[in-house]
């Protein structure tokens, strides 16, 4: 994503940086996409393994979409395409409208719909929300192996 300036970097300065050279820094980065400052430097792991890896996540996400548009019949062009519209579109829509992520999902789910019969499969015993954590977690702690 940086490599179309829709990236996402992150930042820690000590007290000894200077405002000045803070804001050059993120001035810098930002033509690489948006720029977010933390506060404790030992969140950077937190930090590679969401923002760093997740749009590997994205990707396979993307991967599994378009297999499982495949196997309920349709070409791999179509399910390719609709698997990466899909994904943009929603992104772009919680990128800029403004509204909570869970506000977005309610909205475009009906209920007893199709898209809540799906949702019961990813968010029943909170599957995905749990699958995520533990992906997260499993890059954080090899984020830490990797700096000592």
């Amino acid at each position: 994503p940086a490599s179309i300036g829709k990236g996402m970097m992150v930042v820690f300065s000590n007290s000894l940086v200077s405002d000045e050279t803070k804001h050059f820094v993120a001035d810098l980065l930002s033509a690489s996409g948006q720029v977010a400052t933390i506060e404790d430097e030992g969140l950077m792991d937190a930090v590679t393994a969401v923002s760093g890896s997740g749009p590997a996540y994205i990707f396979h996400f993307i991967e599994a979409l378009t297999i499982a548009a495949e196997k309920a019949g349709l070409p791999t062009a179509t399910a390719k395409l609709l698997a990466m519209q899909t994904v943009y579109g929603a992104a772009s829509l919680a990128a800029e409208s403004g509204e909570e992520p869970g506000v977005l999902r309610q909205q475009v789910t009906s209920p007893n719909g199709t898209t809540a019969a799906a949702l019961g499969v990813l968010m029943g015993e909170e599957r995905l929300t749990n699958l995520l954590t533990e992906a997260v977690e499993a890059a954080r702690l090899r984020s830490i192996e990797l700096g000592k």
